[in-house]
């Protein structure tokens, strides 16, 4: 740079004498140190001078496999932020489980596999290892404070209120909530944490879009239902939009069979079997449900919160299908050079992650917030994290006897909210870079 010889700087500035230099930078150093607790007083000067990104600094987070309870107060440092945390592998972890079933009330009776006498344990004695940095465990206490006078949504099927009840059992060893839902429909619960008034909430579409069942029986006797493709489900869309953090998912309920209507008249179906209708497939109404129920998230008027498309979780039947002699009896997770996603799981994770950048890219015009929250790998690699036929008692005339689809509590699914957490720490780091560079624009402007 030649700039110091000929006392010129970049765009035509002059260079002024050293005293002029010294005042100056004193000046802006005094104004920075003073405006920055002012706008974040939770963030110290330690924690702003010398908080590493280096996702190999093991100081920046807690022991990995030991659960921490308390909280310090200060932001939230994230040692993954340059990691993928969603790819990696299971490792043992002798420490867990952080909850059972007898300290935790929130567990569905479908999920509670150790009361209907699984006989083996080491399925919730795994944690996840991404490659390439550690992910903690889940911090009760951390995470009610990161949101603190905040809400969160569940949107999606009973696997995304499997989720909730796993958070809930989570956040036990620090506060459990009360109930304040609208409506006995536990299907549409409210739970508020009074202490950190915090509230969040289940929304049931399992379709994402407007859907009834127009025939109990159907094609398959698993029900026939009427999607409307190009239509809100206003049970959710008008509830959501004063929440903070909206997490939608979908995907299993697409297997069964269903007539498609797009201007309220039929365009085709998924297996139906009616006459003069359109087979056009189950993922047709998968992408226009994901591609109508972003666009609703994209068209409320007073939403300003952050959006996480939570991904498929593949189910793990072999032997048959769900309703024909499948089961999942493996009781170790597969390596991942054991598995592959293909086929049709692999079809529903594609349509997803590309509705979502779709949905993305048009609610940045907005200036609205869509994160990944992508279980889809972890998951694959978990056949032994389901409830199987420990979710009854043998003598119970279930729908779905051997399930395949959920996940046990205490168990794998624990970690999707590993996950949240991490997320939220890299959302609030990100939030507050984002509004110091507006700061430090302001003062070079003046």
């Amino acid at each position: 740079m030649k700039y110091q010889a000929n006392g010129q700087l970049p765009y035509g500035i002059k260079s002024q004498n050293k005293t002029t230099k010294f005042v100056v930078i004193a000046v802006m150093s005094l104004v920075l140190f003073t405006t920055v607790p002012l706008y974040y007083p939770s963030l110290t000067y330690s924690s702003f001078i010398f908080t590493s990104f280096n996702s190999d600094h093991e100081s920046s987070s807690p022991n990995s496999s030991e659960r921490s309870d308390e909280y310090d107060g200060a932001i939230p440092t994230s040692s993954t932020h340059k990691c993928d945390i969603f790819s990696g592998e299971w490792v043992p972890n002798p420490d867990a489980p952080f909850y059972t079933n007898k300290t935790c009330w929130a567990i569905h009776e479908h999920q509670n596999c150790m009361k209907y006498g699984r006989p083996d344990t080491e399925f919730m004695k795994w944690r996840w290892k991404p490659d390439g940095c550690e992910l903690p465990v889940f911090n009760p206490a951390q995470f009610l404070e990161l949101v603190r006078d905040k809400s969160l949504a569940f949107v999606g099927d009973s696997v995304a209120r499997n989720q909730m009840q796993s958070l809930i059992c989570l956040l036990s060893k620090v506060e459990y909530p009360i109930d304040v839902s609208y409506t006995s429909d536990q299907r549409f619960a409210r739970w508020k944490y009074t202490t950190y008034n915090f509230t969040m909430a289940t929304f049931w579409t399992p379709h994402l879009v407007k859907a009834e069942e127009s025939d109990s029986n159907g094609p398959t006797h698993t029900g026939l239902f009427s999607l409307y493709l190009d239509e809100f489900d206003e049970n959710w869309t008008t509830q959501v939009s004063d929440f903070d953090y909206i997490l939608i998912s979908g995907g299993h309920w697409f297997y069964r069979p269903a007539v498609f209507y797009e201007n309220r008249r039929v365009v085709g179906c998924h297996y139906c079997l009616l006459p003069n209708v359109t087979d056009l497939g189950m993922y047709y109404g998968y992408r226009k449900a994901f591609r109508t129920a972003f666009k609703a998230i994209n068209s409320l008027k007073n939403y300003k919160g952050v959006t996480y498309l939570r991904t498929l979780a593949p189910s793990h039947f072999e032997g048959g299908l769900w309703n024909d002699g499948g089961n999942c009896i493996r009781t170790r997770p597969f390596r991942s050079n054991e598995t592959l996603l293909e086929g049709q799981s692999m079809e529903l994770y594609m349509t997803q992650i590309e509705e979502f950048r779709a949905a993305e890219r048009e609610g940045k015009k907005r200036g609205l917030k869509f994160r990944l929250l992508d279980t889809t790998q972890a998951m694959l690699l978990r056949p032994d994290g389901h409830p199987s036929r420990y979710g009854h008692w043998p003598h119970e005339n279930v729908t779905l006897y051997n399930d395949c689809v959920h996940w046990c509590l205490p168990g794998p699914i624990d970690t999707w909210n590993d996950f949240l957490l991490e997320m939220l720490k890299t959302e609030r780091l990100r939030s507050a870079e984002e509004s110091l560079h507006s700061k430090d624009r302001k003062l070079l402007v003046r």
